[in-house]
């Protein structure tokens, strides 16, 4: 080997090395191929991820290995993880519609094997059930929105999902809020739009920022200091696949993505 090849390998070495530690540092890819988008990601706070690919739900651990992969009706949306189970926010009807369009749901599934538990109507949710976190002995569903309205809104339900209030959150967004997480004593909200837009509101739906910032494909409280950031990317013609991304609160731009290895086909 001449000293060419030897720098050249040297070279080669360190990037991979770079980049296997990065990775784990701060990315989660979900093995497999969907043939829907993702919708949302959840976490058990320490040992998995739940992710929702329109018309599948999966199960990864930590680092994203494959633990069970589910076929589920369409569509279902983002989702909540509480107490060993996972609600998902589920419309078989159409979304940014006026009333009488939609068929919101919440489906409960056991987190251990991804067993359905029980399902729950939410007619309330008149747009579009589309997202759904969870807070304080209390579940908060998002979702759809036509043109027109001027306030997003955000109903509440207790542990049984017996509606309790209807809460408006910031104007207007193209088609209301996508994903919905309550972390590090906010509540963070994804959207679509160009540029995408995130929210960031207090326990009462106050509404304390507006950030260019994507999340509007998943955002999960992980730990004490870490927030998962779910970007979508395709996989082929048809095809989608899905990662998490570590994020941290930021006083300027709403949340940063602490490491990011690379941006090719995020979405």
């Amino acid at each position: 080997m001449n000293h060419s090849q030897f720098f050249r390998r040297i070279v080669f070495i360190s990037l991979a090395y770079l980049l296997s530690v990065s990775t784990c540092m701060g990315q989660v890819v979900c093995p497999g191929s969907y043939n829907g988008h993702l919708q949302g990601i959840a976490t058990d706070g320490s040992n998995a991820i739940f992710w929702v690919f329109t018309r599948d739900l999966v199960k990864t651990d930590a680092k994203g290995k494959l633990l069970i992969k589910k076929t589920v009706p369409s569509h279902h949306g983002d989702l909540a993880y509480h107490a060993g189970n996972i609600y998902v926010a589920v419309n078989f009807g159409q979304f940014n519609k006026e009333k009488g369009h939609a068929k919101s749901w919440v489906y409960v599934y056991d987190a251990e094997k991804l067993e359905l538990v029980s399902k729950h109507s939410t007619p309330e949710v008149v747009h579009g059930a589309g997202g759904m976190g969870y807070h304080n002995n209390k579940f908060y569903i998002v979702g759809g929105l036509p043109k027109g309205h001027s306030n997003n809104y955000i109903y509440e339900y207790d542990k049984d999902f017996k509606f309790l209030k209807k809460h408006t959150v910031s104007g207007y967004t193209l088609m209301g809020i996508q994903t919905a997480s309550y972390a590090q004593g906010f509540w963070w909200f994804g959207t679509y739009g160009k540029p995408q837009t995130l929210l960031k509101a207090d326990e009462t739906f106050k509404l304390l920022g507006k950030y260019n910032f994507k999340c509007s494909m998943g955002i999960a409280s992980f730990t004490k200091d870490k927030i998962l950031i779910g970007r979508n990317y395709k996989t082929g013609s048809k095809g989608y696949g899905g990662q998490a991304l570590s994020a941290k609160p930021d006083s300027k731009n709403g949340l940063v993505i602490i490491k990011e290895t690379s941006k090719k086909g995020l979405k």
